[in-house]
């Protein structure tokens, strides 16, 4: 291919989007996917394109063992996506315990709603070896002997590590990945404020007309207002921190949310719209029994 810097730098931007896909996919971050994308144009730029007959295939090698690299270096837990299927906790008759009065009409309307939440759960079990095969492989359909050349493993390894991993993760598509780092900042800020108990700062990060429903075995319940949802909030808060709980950053339909673990088991995901800075709703889906059952272990 061409070796001149700005037909060189052309044909880099026409590949930008898939190569930024690859290493959001790896990585699990826009930041560090950023990162990695420049550091791969810096070595396309420095190796000048002389004797890259494919720059796709090229770029999605040195990116991928860029990603690489950048795993095998950070210490913090990082995003993978991952499917619940949330129809295994919402959608059958036997959700609840047989006292349970017949759901209304307008709640079933409310559980259908809430059906199929795709969940992007922390998780830090996959190796990068793992991550990078299963990516490349199951995601962007790269040939194992070519996924074998950027780890630098035999095909057959290769086959074994991409295996381990997709017994772990079940993907949801890309357009269900996306998520708002200023919701997630208010999502945050909202989490810190209960914990703290400031019942000021929570008002503040709640719309007047908030509504918080919850889905439990006992039914589905509607808490309206700021201050009634503050309140409610607080006071899970408090339960929480006297239990210990751990909370998990998740992404649930394109939104920000967290997933509830105590002593190791998955107790419940709460979900939050977010608009113009503000809260307006939030979704409660408490089913230990049934979420024990489709949480994946390594993600409590």
């Amino acid at each position: 291919m061409s070796s001149d810097v700005s037909d060189l730098a052309a044909e880099f931007e026409r590949h930008r989007p898939y190569v930024r896909a690859v290493a959001l996919r790896i990585l699990g971050s826009g930041n560090d996917a950023d990162d990695a994308v420049q550091d791969a144009w810096l070595r396309l730029s420095r190796a000048g394109g002389y004797g890259i007959e494919d720059l796709r295939a090229w770029l999605t090698t040195v990116t991928s063992r860029v990603c690489l690299d950048m795993l095998r270096s950070r210490c913090t837990r990082r995003e993978v996506p991952v499917e619940i299927d949330l129809d295994e906790l919402l959608g059958d008759a036997d959700l609840a315990e047989p006292r349970r009065r017949p759901a209304t009409p307008e709640e079933e309307v409310l559980l259908a709603e809430s059906v199929g939440i795709a969940v992007h759960v922390v998780m830090d079990s996959l190796t990068p070896a793992e991550r990078v095969a299963f990516v490349l492989h199951d995601i962007f359909a790269l040939p194992f002997v070519q996924v074998a050349d950027v780890l630098g493993r035999s095909t057959a390894a290769v086959k074994m590590l991409a295996s381990r991993a997709r017994n772990r993760v079940r993907l949801v598509a890309p357009e269900e990945l996306r998520e708002d780092a200023g919701d997630r900042a208010v999502v945050d800020a909202f989490l810190a404020a209960a914990g703290s108990g400031d019942l000021s700062a929570l008002l503040g990060l709640l719309a007047p007309d908030a509504q918080l429903r919850t889905f439990d075995p006992e039914g589905v319940r509607l808490i309206s207002g700021a201050k009634k949802v503050a309140a409610q909030a607080g006071a899970g808060a408090r339960r929480s921190a006297a239990q210990r709980v751990v909370m998990r950053p998740v992404t649930v339909r394109q939104s920000a949310g967290v997933l509830i673990v105590l002593d190791g088991r998955p107790m419940f995901v709460l979900t939050f719209t977010v608009q113009d800075g503000l809260i307006t709703k939030m979704r409660s889906v408490n089913h230990p029994e049934r979420l024990a059952l489709i949480v994946p272990s390594w993600a409590t």
